[in-house]
Formats: structure tokens, C-alpha cells, sequence
């Protein structure tokens, strides 16, 4: 039995039901595919199952504000996604006659959309003969082979890609695409494989070699820049003060709340000290919250919360917006805002 044919017996005794699974509508599939980029399928599943049922086809979704998609991400992460299906979408409808493309070479021309997606799209809806590599293949197909090749390297990228393309199975390659990448999610898995009941366990040179740990190599280590968060929340009465980030950093098009960012960590009294040179009338400190560390792909965030309360909003408001707390849920926040407002009271 070759590789395709084991890989593809193992799916189909041990696949989770997934609805994504159950379509060949390209849409439904590239909601389920982006929202599972650089996310697993349980924190996934709710979030596809809810722009599934906000947007059930791509006019809705490009209808949609782009707060409103935001609002609906809120708590997944990577918000860059969010803000590229917006696009993505109003695209289709816009220029495409709201028909969504099956085709890998209409798919790869779109944004958000590289080789891994419109590989998967199309093998899914429309039954092309794409590989799919993703993090689970390139974990499956370097341990079973044993290839060394670094795959973030453009060496790797392409030996394994070309690994895929020789294996897959012609007849049904999206069965086999998604068999390769669930293999690798719930059996070949980054930490403790079950390689005691693997198909592959004879032929698997990682296992012989007990080489499971160390493969599949990266050859760049993320580096981490560390910043620190001071957030500002401003309180009169039933009102506070929200920002939108419009810059080109973290949580672009996001809301937080005003903020102080330090190069490096500072006491309380240092805080208030600065405080005291940025706001202009008095104000209380009502609580401030320890450090919370916020960890990002690239990132390393300590955050701390400061509730203040202050005489008048308006001298604070410039650019920002002043909301009343029943409001506030209607903005879409980052994570680490978000936990903390599901846990505070404002008032």
C-alpha cells in the first residue's frame, strides 16, 4: 500500500466531522480556511459557524462594514485577516459578478489568497490537482522522509512542495489533501505523535531515527521585540474615552483605549508621574491592574489598566470617541482589551 492510499484509509476511519467538510462551495471553504490560519479547529469552529450564519453568501459578507467584521473577529487574532476578506470580498462582488472563483489561478490572484489556500480551495470545490502544504504537511512529510531541509527556507518550501505534488492522488485530490493535513493535526501531531498506532510506523524514518522531536527544522528563530502598555481608561460618570487604531502596528483598525507606551518597564509612581504631565485637570486613580502579559508572534506585551476618574471628558477626546458604557460592547477591541473589559465594571 503506497502512501496515498494509507494516508487516505486512516482519514476515513479517524476525520473529525467538520461542517467546512461537507460543501464544495468555494466560499464556505475559504471562510473555513482562513479563519483556521495560525488557529486550531476548536477555537476556530465557533467563529466560522457565526460568519457563516452572518454572511451566508459573499454579498453579505461584502455588505458588511468593516467594523462589523472586525466586531465578529474579535478574540481571534492575526486581525489582518479579518481586513483582507473584507477586501477580498467587495472584490468579488465588486469585479467578479459576486461569483466566487474555483479556479488556482483565479483564486492566487486574489488578496489574502497564496498558494496553500487556492491549493486548497480549488482541490475542494472544484477537484484540481493542487498540493496543499501547510504546517501539518510539512511536519508529516518531514518525518516520515526525514527531510532536514529548513522549511521556511525557499529551498524547503519548494522540496516539499514538490514532495506533495508527487504523492498526491490524481483521482481525488482534495480527499487526499485534507486526509494529509488532518494526519497531521490529530495523529502526527507537534508534541507527542502517536507514532505507537501509525500507519507509517515501519517506514517512518523520524521514529527509527527517534528524530520526532527535532523534525521538521526551522531555520529562523522568531524574534521577539517586547513593549509595554499603559492603558488609560478615563472615566465621567457613564462615559469613558475609545480610540481606533489606524496606524501600521498591531490591531490595526481595532479600538483601544489611550495609551502609554514605555520602552521599558515602570513603577506606579513613575506612571503617575507621567500622568500627571499629560492630563490637565485632576483625576483619581480608582484601580490599576497588575501586569498582564500579552504574548503575540512577534510580540511580547505587558499591559496594565488604569481606571481614572476625571472631572470632563471632552479636553481628552480630540480624534477619539466618547461612549457610554452600555455602548461599548458594540466595538470591536483586542483580546487583551476585551478579557479585561469582560471582567471589570467601568462604573
Amino acid at each position: 500500500m503506497d502512501f496515498k492510499d494509507k494516508i487516505i484509509d486512516w482519514y476515513r476511519i479517524y476525520h473529525r466531522e467538520l461542517p467546512w467538510r461537507n460543501t464544495t462551495d468555494p466560499y464556505k471553504i475559504w471562510l473555513s480556511e482562513i479563519i483556521l490560519q495560525q488557529t486550531r479547529v476548536k477555537q476556530g469552529l465557533p467563529y466560522y459557524l457565526k460568519f457563516s450564519e452572518a454572511f451566508p453568501t459573499i454579498i453579505d459578507f461584502a455588505n458588511a462594514s468593516e467594523d462589523y467584521v472586525l466586531k465578529l473577529w474579535e478574540g481571534l487574532g492575526y486581525y489582518s485577516r479579518a481586513r483582507n476578506m473584507h477586501k477580498t470580498a467587495n472584490h468579488i462582488v465588486d469585479k467578479l459578478g459576486a461569483e466566487f472563483p474555483k479556479s488556482y489561478a483565479d483564486l492566487i490572484q486574489l488578496k489574502g489568497i497564496g498558494d496553500y489556500t487556492a491549493s486548497a480551495i480549488s482541490s475542494f470545490s472544484a477537484n484540481e490537482v493542487h498540493a496543499v502544504v501547510d504546517g501539518n504537511v510539512f511536519r508529516v512529510l518531514s518525518r516520515i522522509y526525514g527531510i532536514s531541509t529548513p522549511i521556511d527556507s525557499s529551498l524547503g518550501k519548494k522540496e516539499f512542495k514538490n514532495l506533495a505534488s508527487e504523492l498526491i492522488c490524481s483521482n481525488n485530490p482534495g480527499l487526499f489533501n485534507q486526509s494529509i493535513m488532518e494526519f497531521g493535526a490529530i495523529q502526527c501531531t507537534p508534541k507527542n505523535p502517536k507514532c505507537e498506532s501509525c500507519p507509517f510506523e515501519d517506514s517512518c524514518i523520524a521514529f527509527a531515527k527517534n528524530q520526532t522531536d527535532v523534525l521538521p527544522i526551522k531555520k529562523n528563530a522568531i524574534k521577539q521585540r517586547t513593549r509595554y502598555f499603559e492603558y488609560l481608561i478615563l472615566i465621567n460618570e457613564n462615559q469613558t474615552i475609545i480610540k481606533k487604531r489606524t496606524e501600521k502596528d498591531i490591531w490595526q483598525n481595532l479600538f483601544d483605549f489611550p495609551l502609554i507606551e514605555n520602552p521599558s518597564p515602570k513603577s506606579e509612581e513613575q506612571i503617575i508621574e507621567q500622568l500627571n504631565q499629560i492630563i490637565t485637570t485632576s483625576f483619581k486613580v480608582a484601580s490599576v491592574t497588575a501586569p498582564i502579559k500579552h504574548i503575540l508572534s512577534h510580540q511580547k506585551l505587558w499591559v496594565r489598566f488604569w481606571k481614572l476618574m476625571v472631572p470632563d471628558l471632552v479636553i481628552f477626546k480630540n480624534k477619539d470617541l466618547i461612549v457610554s458604557f452600555e455602548d461599548i460592547d458594540e466595538y470591536a477591541f483586542p483580546k487583551v482589551v476585551d478579557n479585561y473589559l469582560s471582567i471589570h465594571e467601568l462604573e
